[in-house]
């Protein structure tokens, strides 16, 4: 087993994983702490050490909102259980798990970002363990990165100093994060040559933000997107991608700076990390993804759409329970006059796949009603052919039964137990189908992090349901319920129709 190795910066030291045939290496720094002149720095060459380091432990969380105080949050039931878990603006670290018994394997390697809004989140959360995986012979990494208003801030002085990377030191630190695997993951057994980035909910956007830079060209070979693309379709929703351009952020820094009360980066810098994150929370910005023209040149969803992207294999999906588009309506007369801004000649047919005529606006409301990420999806689905990209995509509809008091229902995030199959650390009394479930998504997500093709067998020998490329011919995909299906069923005709306008209205 691999349980000492040498890494760019120096020897390091991992332990047995719960399964002795693994080892995993936790709290690697991959980068320079980010404090002090490195505050709001895209991330710098982490420094060699001597000696060994015992990698025995997750580093410390990035800077954010306590976790596991709001008992009345899921996510605070979930996995957000400890408010005493060590937080620190030195937080750029990765953790590696590794099945290799010597450094030629060339296994294939998967390397995970956390959700959380860019706002909070950790990859010590108890769902992101990667030694299941890692038994499937996966390299699995797992990297940290800046959140918040340490992770995106702009101001005008931070682009002076460096134009090259203004905002987004987030991403900037996955993409080195991304590097440093490039750079170090043969010394795990891993291929560098084999790297599949991954990531749910924010995470997913954040896939979605690497694959459509520039920067990153033959960085990685494929990309698997959980929860993270998402597009406006009714007017008044919150429209999801970059939160600004450069200059509408460097206004906001210059504002956030005025409610601090400094003058200048170099003051700022130097604030105490506690101070900074509450006054931060104090002024209740919402710091994210920049349109900055260096890392970021637009927004995500629109560059998938034009092939502005890394032309990989992408596997992509989302739960049943989760982001609901509805109409911001609240009588007929109302969702009528909708429907003529929204589709104009077309408002008619809509209006009738809603059953308007039946005068009760709740059900038409109900009938309106829709996934924002299946239809996000079927529209990049569209396009995919449209423009001859036919770049394969995987589609999944996560729509397990999800037991416990709360009744939450195939919730946002809940499908991190299973395709990590972790469901053994959680409090929720799952049972065999949960396990029998999660067992094969662990393997589709490994068969695909491997060759970019989901399908394989299973531990029993038996050969897994087929699960087919995505397409407007053929838009079917994977529905993990009470078992695994692949379902032939087609998209709704409401779907079908706003994805045509979708396409009609861009033009």
């Amino acid at each position: 087993m691999l349980r000492k190795v040498k890494v760019e910066n120096g020897l390091v030291e991992g332990l047995p994983a719960a399964d002795p045939r693994i080892t995993s290496f936790k709290g690697i720094p991959f980068a320079a702490p980010p404090v002090g002149e490195n505050r709001w720095r895209a991330p710098q060459p982490a420094e060699d050490w001597d000696g060994v380091l015992r990698a025995y432990d997750f580093a410390p969380i990035s800077m954010q909102t306590t976790p596991g105080v709001n008992k009345d949050d899921i996510y605070s039931r979930e996995w957000h259980v400890d408010p005493e878990i060590p937080m620190d603006e030195d937080c750029l670290y990765l953790n590696v798990w590794t099945p290799a018994k010597s450094a030629d394997e060339k296994l294939p390697v998967f390397v995970w970002f956390f959700g959380g809004g860019l706002q909070v989140g950790y990859p010590s959360e108890m769902e992101f363990d990667g030694e299941r995986i890692a038994r499937r012979d996966v390299v699995v990494v797992t990297v940290n990165y800046r959140l918040n208003v340490f992770g995106f801030l702009s101001h005008p002085e931070i682009t002076a100093e460096s134009p090259e990377a203004p905002t987004n030191f987030g991403h900037l630190d996955q993409q080195a994060g991304i590097h440093w695997v490039k750079r170090n993951i043969a010394a795990f057994g891993g291929n560098p040559d084999n790297i599949t980035i991954g990531g749910q909910s924010a995470g997913g956007g954040s896939v979605l933000s690497q694959l459509a830079s520039p920067q990153n060209e033959g960085l990685f070979q494929k990309a698997i997107i959980q929860s993270g693309i998402i597009t406006m379709l009714y007017e008044g929703e919150r429209k999801p991608g970059p939160r600004a351009n450069l200059m509408e952020a460097e206004k906001e820094g210059v504002e956030f700076f005025e409610f601090l009360g400094v003058s200048s980066l170099a003051e700022a810098r130097q604030l105490d990390q506690m101070y900074l994150r509450d006054k931060a929370l104090e002024y209740n910005g919402f710091w994210g993804t920049v349109i900055d023209n260096k890392f970021n040149v637009g927004d995500g969803f629109d560059l998938f759409l034009e092939n502005k992207r890394l032309m990989v294999p992408v596997l992509l999906g989302h739960t049943s329970s989760e982001f609901f588009s509805v109409p911001k309506v609240s009588s007929i007369d109302e969702f009528k006059e909708m429907a003529a801004e929204m589709f104009g000649d077309d408002a008619d047919e809509f209006l009738e796949l809603c059953q308007v005529d039946s005068g009760n606006i709740d059900e038409v409301l109900k009938k309106a009603t829709v996934n924002s990420i299946e239809y996000a999806i079927r529209v990049i689905g569209q396009a995919n052919a449209d423009t001859g990209a036919n770049a394969p995509l995987y589609y999944y509809n996560f729509d397990v039964e999800i037991p416990g008091w709360d009744n939450p229902g195939a919730f946002h995030s809940v499908d991190l137990w299973f395709s990590f199959e972790t469901l053994a650390k959680c409090w929720r009394p799952f049972v065999g189908k949960h396990y029998d479930v999660a067992r094969q998504m662990c393997n589709y997500w490994s068969n695909f992090i491997r060759s970019g093709d989901p399908n394989g067998k299973d531990s029993t020998g038996e050969d897994m349901p087929q699960w087919d490329v995505y397409s407007p011919d053929a838009p079917y995909g994977m529905v993990f319920g009470d078992k695994s299906e692949f379902v032939k069923g087609e998209p709704s005709d409401l779907m079908k129709f706003l994805v045509k306008q979708h396409f009609k209205r861009r033009k």
